[in-house]
């Protein structure tokens, strides 16, 4: 698969694309190529884990209907080996699919077919929200019964543990925190975490809701930290 020479600006971002079918494995390759990126592939899930064990890379771009080790068993894997962001690729109409791709942890997802501009876009999205927290009206600590955060260091505790979040789940964190007992919508977390607009789809938002409940709230169910506001959004409310 070629890539960019290297050239005397920074690195160029490394992708592993893992796609079973040829046609679209080469095509997205060459174009995402062309705007700068350095690709491997993988034609199934085995063939990427393989490669994720000798070669590093920025970003993972996994369909979900792959033969042998399935798109979901690989996200799962990654997702609990660490941090590496993940974007799914799914048919247009796999509303399931995108919601149980999200539930094993994948960071965004793209319907197909994929446009390499665009997916070149979420991409940078992606890794620009990787970056610490810089909002100057974060607060510095919030502890709320036995759950502690620091936003700007990007630590949560529970009763005394480290809580493992991806870097996703806790800039949504950050963002409900700093705006703690006001309403925050779904439209202005998608933009301010995700980096552009869903056009209402908010699929990405609440799966991610519902993970981040699940690690930072006593009864995820009945949450007391992060509640919905019916029609409007979400709200973190420290006073209990």
């Amino acid at each position: 698969m070629p890539s960019l020479p290297p050239d005397s600006g920074s690195a160029p971002t490394r992708v592993l694309l893992v796609e079973d079918d040829e046609r679209i494995r080469l095509a997205l390759g060459l174009a995402l190529g062309d705007l700068g990126f350095q690709v491997r592939d993988a034609a199934s899930g085995e063939l990427a884990l393989e490669r994720l064990e000798v070669a590093d890379v920025d970003v993972v771009l996994l369909d979900l209907m792959l033969p042998g080790v399935d798109g979901l068993t690989v996200c799962r894997t990654l997702r609990a080996r660490g941090d590496l962001p993940i974007i799914i690729t799914t048919a247009r109409s796999d509303t399931a699919d995108v919601i149980a791709g999200l539930e094993a942890g994948a960071d965004d997802y793209m319907s197909k077919p994929l446009v390499a501009s665009e997916l070149a876009a979420r991409i940078r999205a992606l890794l620009r929200r990787r970056r610490p927290v810089s909002n100057t009206t974060v607060q510095s600590y919030v502890q709320v019964a036995d759950l502690e955060v620091w936003p700007m260091e990007g630590r949560v505790r529970r009763a005394g543990a480290d809580v493992h979040l991806t870097r996703t789940e806790f800039r949504l964190l950050a963002e409900l925190v700093s705006a703690d007992g006001v309403v925050v919508t779904r439209e202005e977390l998608l933009h301010r975490v995700w980096g552009y607009d869903y056009f209402g789809d908010t699929r990405l938002l609440d799966v991610h809701i519902r993970r981040l409940r699940r690690k930072v709230e006593t009864d995820p169910d009945n949450p007391a930290l992060i509640t919905t506001v019916r029609g409007l959004g979400y709200r973190f409310s420290s006073s209990r």
